[in-house]
C-alpha cells in the first residue's frame, strides 16, 4: 500500500478531528474529547502554533496522524511530546504508525532535542511492543499526573 507522511494543513484538520475522536473510542475515553476543528485549526495554525502533526495520507484521505509540541526538561533541555500517533483501525498493521513514528523521531533529531517523550495505556500491548523494538523505553514506575479544567478552577477557587 501507498502513503504519504507529510505535515499536516489547516484543510486536514476535519479529518484529524475524526481521528482523535476515534483514538479515544478505541482508549474507551470516546465522551472525553471536547476539542474542535476551529481549536485545532486555531491552536496549530496560528502566529505561535501549539502543536504540530504529521499526516498519514493514502488515496487523498488521512488515515492517520501524529500530533506532537515542544517542552522543557529541567534534567535534559529541549524535548518534544508525542501527544498522539494514531492510524485507522482499517489501515492499522500496513506500516502507516511506524512511518508516523519515525517521522516524529526524525524531527526531533533535527532539532537536537534530548528526548521525545509520550505516554502509553497499559493495556496497549501492541503499541508497547512496536515502541520497546524500535528502542524506547516504558517507564513503569512514573504515574501520569493531570489537573483537568474543574480541577484547575477548584484549585484557583481555594487559592
Amino acid at each position: 500500500m501507498d502513503f504519504t507522511i507529510r505535515h499536516a494543513k489547516k484543510e486536514d484538520m476535519p479529518q484529524v478531528l475524526e481521528l482523535i475522536k476515534a483514538l479515544a473510542k478505541f482508549e474507551k475515553e470516546e465522551d472525553a474529547v471536547e476539542v474542535t476543528v476551529t481549536d485545532l485549526q486555531t491552536d496549530g495554525f496560528g502566529k505561535q502554533p501549539a502543536f504540530l502533526c504529521f499526516v498519514a495520507e493514502v488515496n487523498n484521505k488521512v488515515e492517520g496522524a501524529a500530533i506532537v509540541f515542544h517542552r522543557f526538561s529541567t534534567w535534559k533541555g529541549k524535548i518534544i511530546h508525542l501527544e498522539d500517533l494514531i492510524v485507522n483501525e482499517t489501515m492499522r498493521g500496513l506500516g502507516i504508525g511506524t512511518a508516523l513514528l519515525d517521522e516524529v523521531i526524525r524531527y526531533g533529531y533535527s532539532l537536537g532535542v534530548k528526548r521525545i517523550s509520550w505516554e502509553v495505556l497499559d493495556w496497549n500491548a501492541p503499541a508497547i511492543a512496536l515502541y520497546e523494538k524500535k528502542g524506547a523505553r516504558v517507564l513503569r514506575d512514573w504515574d501520569t499526573v493531570h489537573l483537568d479544567e474543574q480541577g484547575i478552577k477548584a484549585y484557583i477557587s481555594n487559592l
